[in-house]
């Protein structure tokens, strides 16, 4: 077990800003690559894969505007769990090299902690990688046949399925819907999952199996609250003594459960976490596995190792690993790629607040201004100082794809107006016109004689490195003299208010990191540009840093644009809205769009059952995931 230090204390390494010019990223890339035959996701779907065709969509994204309800998306049964007794079979190893460290996805900051928090608790409905419904907790999908859907397009109202219980023996009722509601929109409770619910105006239990949310306004994305990931239902009766400030104090948030398949026996957060089977879980056969046991820990390319090449655990996740070491590793004939679409978007976030500067015992506060990523000439030399092709083509081969959009899934959402380009020369040239003059180490001084200098950084992993090698070149080339930091993966996705690595701080100039989608309707992922409301909607201390926007960028046309989507409820205009948010973010380049990631993790050819979606958690559907010989 690491110590309890372990989050509060700083893990990082940080390189010399001395950096490669000329054709030194030759050399870098040369290295980062090699001939071999290129990866292909594995050749048959898993046999208990649900309906919705993840496997065949590999290369390709969901293009749904909303979902749209189909029995297909629904999971099927495992055959081998099939009859069987619960828990029967032998226990299932799981590698989360970036370890969870909290277990109450409402609190959770990074995607590690709500894929371990999915294992035992559950939303009202599940949304596939085709944009389909499936009910989880609900009855059924709602729609405007079933009078689910008010004609005014601000009610739904959800049956929910009857005589489903806690792991703990408590009945599910729709009390639980309503106080995780409550438990959210409290603001002293600072829920990472706010926006997904800032919308609503009122959740209430028709009755006990019925609950009805009505929103503030007419919206298209009634489906948000509830759904996926960040919909999970928390159990009223372990946690109404924990809303608002102390929300941080529960026992819950480290020993979770729910009314899913497993529930917690021991968790040691950044280490292991041990599940055993939820004794009262619906379904009498399910779940398969004895117990699952999860570990922390390493980095991508141990973990697609022990895999693929060794076999030692039964499935590692988020495998961003090099193309080649990739390539080389499934040779060993022991493992497989599990892709999907819809992985997110690796993205660098140029930071508009000054992070080397306290205002009233605060960094990088709203009340500070960088000294100069505010001026947009220099966010656009540094875009186009980046080779993202290159990246894509040497780092990430099958599993990533170079892009210009923030916004990329689902596929009609994805802006055909921007524009992606590699350009040193026309970099240089703006910021010389822009009055950035070089010294004489071929480092620029703003017009006022600051030195840029900017800390760039990102978690612990060889790709990451790599592609910091790659746009740390390029800036040096335009005279910004970069220092490359990168923070272990579990301390910079930590929920951890103390801690000033993490990502929500954002104490550092540039970051970089994956964001991913989570709904099929973008809200809460496009808030990370917004800033309707700064108390809220931006990361400060004053709100322990759960706001979503971390760049502190505010911009009134933005916030307009995403206030005006949120109501629309006609398809067409919906998706054009999408895009000009996508674009106002992006040629403002306060995020840098760099690779648009499919989903890709790794398993042995015996599990049997995973199916990624980009709307949900890989352990969406682990109840239906088993093992042959």
């Amino acid at each position: 077990m690491r110590p309890p230090e372990r989050f509060t204390r700083r893990t990082v390494l940080t390189r010399t800003a001395v950096g490669l010019t000329g054709g030194a990223i030759a050399s870098l890339l040369a290295a980062c690559t090699s001939a071999g035959p290129s990866i292909s996701a594995p050749t048959s779907a898993p046999a208990a894969a649900p309906t919705s065709p993840p496997a065949a969509a590999a290369t390709s994204k969901p293009a749904a505007a909303a979902p749209t309800t189909a029995a297909a998306a629904a999971p099927t049964t495992a055959p081998a769990a099939a009859g069987g007794a619960r828990g029967s079979g032998a226990p299932l190893k799981i590698l989360m090299w970036q370890g969870p460290t909290i277990l109450n996805v409402h609190l959770a900051q990074g995607t590690k902690d709500t894929i371990a928090s999915r294992f035992g608790m559950e939303p009202l409905m599940t949304v596939g990688a085709d944009g389909s419904f499936s009910p989880v907790l609900a009855a059924e999908v709602p729609s405007k046949d079933n009078g689910g859907l008010g004609a005014d397009g601000q009610t739904v109202t959800y049956k929910l399925k009857p005589g489903i219980k806690w792991a703990d023996g408590q009945p599910f009722t729709a009390d639980d819907v309503v106080f995780t509601y409550q438990y959210i929109s409290n603001p002293d409770t600072a829920a990472t999952t706010l926006g997904n619910y800032v919308d609503l105006a009122s959740v209430e239990a028709v009755d006990p199996m019925t609950v009805r949310l009505t929103f503030k306004a007419p919206t298209g994305g009634w489906y948000v609250p509830f759904v996926g990931s960040a919909g999970q239902i928390l159990p009223k009766h372990a946690l109404e003594q924990y809303v608002g400030a102390a929300s941080r104090d529960a026992p819950f948030n480290l020993k979770s459960f729910g009314t899913g398949p497993y529930m917690v026996q021991d968790f040691r957060p950044g280490d292991s976490l041990t599940l055993v089977p939820n004794p009262n879980y619906r379904d009498p056969g399910k779940p398969f596995f004895s117990e699952i046991d999860i570990k922390g820990g390493g980095d991508a390319p141990s973990a697609a190792r022990a895999v693929l090449q060794t076999g030692e655990y039964d499935y590692g996740w988020n495998l961003q690993v090099e193309a080649q070491v990739l390539n080389g590793l499934i040779q060993g004939g022991k493992g497989e790629l599990v892709t999907g679409p819809g992985g997110g978007v690796e993205q660098i976030l140029l930071n508009q607040a000054d992070p080397n500067t306290e205002v009233d015992g605060e960094r990088a506060s709203l009340k500070s201004k960088h000294p100069f990523l505010t001026d947009i000439k220099v966010r656009q030399a540094m875009a186009l100082a980046i080779d993202r092709d290159t990246m894509a083509r040497q780092l990430y081969g099958p599993t990533g794809n170079a892009t210009a959009n923030v916004l990329t899934t689902p596929t009609n959402l994805a802006s055909k107006s921007t524009t992606m380009e590699f350009n040193i020369d026309k970099a240089n040239q703006i910021l010389d016109q822009a009055g950035y003059t070089r010294g004489g180490d071929g480092i620029r001084m703003t017009p006022s004689g600051m030195r840029m200098h900017v800390v760039y950084q990102t978690t612990i992993n060889s790709l990451r490195q790599k592609e910091q090698d790659i746009v740390k070149a390029g800036w040096q080339q335009i005279g910004i003299e970069t220092e490359l930091k990168s923070v272990d993966a579990s301390v910079f996705f930590s929920a951890d208010a103390g801690n000033p690595d993490t990502n929500s701080h954002f104490y550092t100039d540039v970051e970089m990191y994956t964001t991913t989608f989570g709904s099929p309707f973008p809200l809460n992922y496009m808030k990370s540009f917004y800033s309707g409301n700064p108390d809220t909607d931006v990361a400060q201390q004053s709100n322990k840093w759960a706001g979503r926007n971390y760049t502190r960028w505010i911009n009134a046309d933005y916030n307009n644009l995403l206030d005006q989507v949120k109501a629309e409820t006609d398809v067409q205009k919906a998706q054009q809205l999408w895009m000009q948010l996508n674009d106002l973010a992006v040629n403002n380049y306060i995020p840098i769009p760099l690779i648009d990631r499919n989903n890709a993790d790794g398993k042995l050819k015996t599990l049997q059952g995973p199916s990624l979606s980009p709307f949900d958690d890989l352990s969406w559907n682990i109840a239906d995931w088993s093992r042959t010989g």
